[in-house]
């Protein structure tokens, strides 16, 4: 795993978060069918099937935002090390950050002498 994109990894654990909240949501909605099953009233029975059906909605929604939001990360992390590798390196400016110490350092050295 320490060798994989972590643009595939993004997209791994959002998949794994998505069937956790679906198993979830189902497991909800079998509960609410159950209570539907045993209410005694037509109105009850009926509020927990609209419950169970709003649960499944909503789940799913939920999922696919989760599955949109994690796709646009990857993607824009995948674009972001392609464009870094592509970048070339500029030689010249760490040449001209290694002269000026050592100017500095000369120049340092003059001043201390003529002080002396």
């Amino acid at each position: 795993m320490a060798d994989a994109d972590l643009d595939v990894v993004i997209r791994q654990l959002a998949r794994q978060l998505q069937t956790g909240l679906m198993t979830r949501a189902k497991e909800r909605r079998d509960r609410f069918n159950g209570l539907a099953a045993k209410a005694k009233g037509k109105e009850t029975g009926d509020r927990f099937k609209m419950l169970a059906k709003a649960t499944i909605e909503q789940a799913t929604a939920a999922a696919k935002r989760l599955q949109m939001s994690a796709d646009n990360v990857a993607d824009s992390y995948a674009r972001a090390m392609r464009l870094a590798a592509s970048t070339p390196i500029a030689v010249k400016a760490e040449k001209t950050a290694k002269e000026k110490p050592a100017k500095k350092a000369k120049a340092k050295k003059a001043k201390t002498k003529k002080a002396k």
